[in-house]
C-alpha cells in the first residue's frame, strides 16, 4: 500500500485518502528524515524544507505543498532523484486579491485620497498580479506592470522597467516568487540601493515572500520619506519578526493573505488530485464539500450620499476587515505560527450577496465583476408628504 506522511495542519484532508493509502498525520516539527525514510509521498506546508537533508536515501518519490510558493523545495535535487514535486499555483489568488483590496481601501481611508487618482505598480503579473491588475483597472486606477519573465516572452508592450514603476507609482504591490539567484533574482529586489534612488514616497504592499524586500531598506526608506507606508504580510526570517519593522508598518499580518477558506480548499484539492494522478487513485475530481456560509452573507448598503469608493470599500471590508488580523498579530507577534495554524474562518467575495439601494454610480456592476452575488433591491418608496 502507498505510504504517505501529511502535515496535520493541511485543511480538509483528514479522512479523504485513508481508504486508499496508509497515511499518517504529523505536526510540521515531526516531519523529519527519520519519519519520512520509508514513505512514498509527502504532503507538507511551507515550513518543511524538502531537500537532500530530508530526502536523500528515502523512498519518497512524490512531494506536494498546499501552497503556491515552492522555495522550500530543492527542485534541482528532486528532479535529479526522480522525485515529483507539486505546488498549487493560483489556488489562493482570489484570497490574496481580497487582502490587497482591503489594504488599498484602508490606505485610502487613512490618507484621505481617491484611489482613482493614484497609480498602482504591480511587480509580478502572474495568477495573483493579473487579478490585482483587473482590480486596479476596475477601480479606475492607473496601473503599471513589471514582469521580466513575461516581458521576455510577450514583448515590452504593456510592461515597464522596475525603476520607472517605482518612480511613478503611489502604491506598489509585490507578487513574485522568491528566487535567490539567476536571471530573475528577486531576493532583496527592494533593497537600500533601490530605495535610495526613489524620487518620491510610495506605499509598499508585500504578500509574496519576506526576503523579496530588505528589512533595513524598508525601515530606512520609511524614516527618510522614500517610503510613505507599508502593508506587510510576509517577513524576513519569519516566524521571527523584526519589532521595529512591525511597529513601522501601517498594517501587519502573519503570512495569511491567502488564507481564505476557498484558498485552503483549492490548495488541498490540487495536491490530492496530483497524488491521485501520480498513484492512479480514484480522486481526480475531488473537492471539499460542505463549506459553510459566512456568518453574515448578505451585505446591505444604502448608497445614498456615498461615492463609488465608499460603496465598494464598505462591501470589501465587510468580507475582510484587515485591521482585525493586524490587531491580533500586534497583540502577540510571538504567536506567528499559532495564528497561521488557527486562522479564523474567512470567505471570499463570491460567498456574499450584495443588496444595494440608491446606486447612482454603477457600483453594483463593479461589485459583481469582483465576484459578489447580485441581489436586485428596489429603491425604497418615497415618503408621503
Amino acid at each position: 500500500m502507498i505510504r504517505i506522511i501529511a502535515d496535520d495542519k493541511i485543511p480538509f484532508l483528514k479522512g479523504i485518502l485513508d481508504s486508499y493509502v496508509d497515511i499518517r498525520y504529523l505536526p510540521t516539527t515531526l516531519i523529519t528524515r527519520n519519519t519520512v525514510e520509508n514513505v512514498d509521498a509527502l504532503f507538507v506546508r511551507t515550513r518543511t524544507r524538502c531537500d537532500e537533508k530530508l530526502l536523500k536515501g528515502t523512498s519518497v518519490k512524490f512531494i506536494a505543498t498546499a501552497a503556491i510558493g515552492f522555495d522550500h523545495f530543492d527542485t534541482a535535487f528532486c528532479e535529479a532523484n526522480n522525485i515529483r514535486w507539486v505546488n498549487t499555483p493560483g489556488s489562493n489568488a482570489s484570497a490574496v486579491l481580497q487582502y490587497i483590496a482591503s489594504a488599498l481601501f484602508s490606505i485610502a481611508e487613512k490618507e484621505q485620497f481617491q484611489l482613482k487618482d493614484k497609480t498602482l505598480g504591480i511587480i509580478g503579473v502572474g495568477n495573483i498580479g493579473s487579478r490585482v491588475e483587473k482590480l486596479g483597472r476596475l477601480l479606475g486606477i492607473k496601473v503599471l506592470l513589471n514582469d521580466p519573465p513575461r516581458e521576455r516572452i510577450e514583448g515590452s508592450s504593456g510592461f515597464v522597467q522596475l525603476e520607472k514603476l517605482l518612480q511613478e507609482s503611489d502604491l506598489v504591490t509585490l507578487h513574485v516568487p522568491l528566487n535567490r539567484s539567476g536571471e530573475y533574482k528577486t531576493y532583496h529586489l527592494i533593497d537600500e540601493e533601490v530605495v535610495s534612488k526613489i524620487k518620491k514616497g510610495f506605499w509598499v504592499i508585500n504578500t509574496s515572500r519576506g526576503e523579496v524586500t530588505e528589512t533595513a531598506a524598508l525601515k530606512k526608506g520609511l524614516s527618510t520619506g522614500k517610503l510613505s507606508g507599508m502593508v506587510l504580510d510576509v517577513w524576513e526570517g519569519e516566524p521571527l519578526v523584526d519589532p521595529e519593522l512591525l511597529n513601522a508598518a501601517f498594517l501587519a499580518t502573519p503570512h495569511i493573505a491567502g488564507y481564505s477558506v476557498e484558498g485552503k480548499a483549492n490548495g488541498t484539492a490540487m495536491i490530492v488530485r496530483a497524488l491521485a494522478d501520480h498513484f492512479h487513485l480514484p480522486l481526480l475530481n475531488w473537492y471539499p464539500q460542505g463549506i459553510p456560509e459566512p456568518q453574515i452573507p448578505d451585505i446591505l448598503i444604502d448608497a445614498k450620499n456615498k461615492n463609488q469608493q465608499e460603496i465598494i470599500k464598505e462591501a470589501i471590508l465587510h468580507t475582510y476587515p484587515i485591521r482585525t488580523d493586524d490587531d491580533r498579530f500586534r497583540t502577540d507577534p510571538a504567536t506567528f505560527e499559532y495564528q497561521r495554524e488557527n486562522y479564523p474562518f474567512r470567505r471570499e467575495f463570491p460567498a456574499y450577496r450584495i443588496h444595494l439601494q440608491n446606486d447612482a454610480h454603477g457600483s453594483l456592476v463593479k461589485l459583481t465583476e469582483l465576484g459578489f452575488q447580485e441581489v436586485i433591491t428596489p429603491h425604497p418608496p418615497t415618503p408621503s408628504p
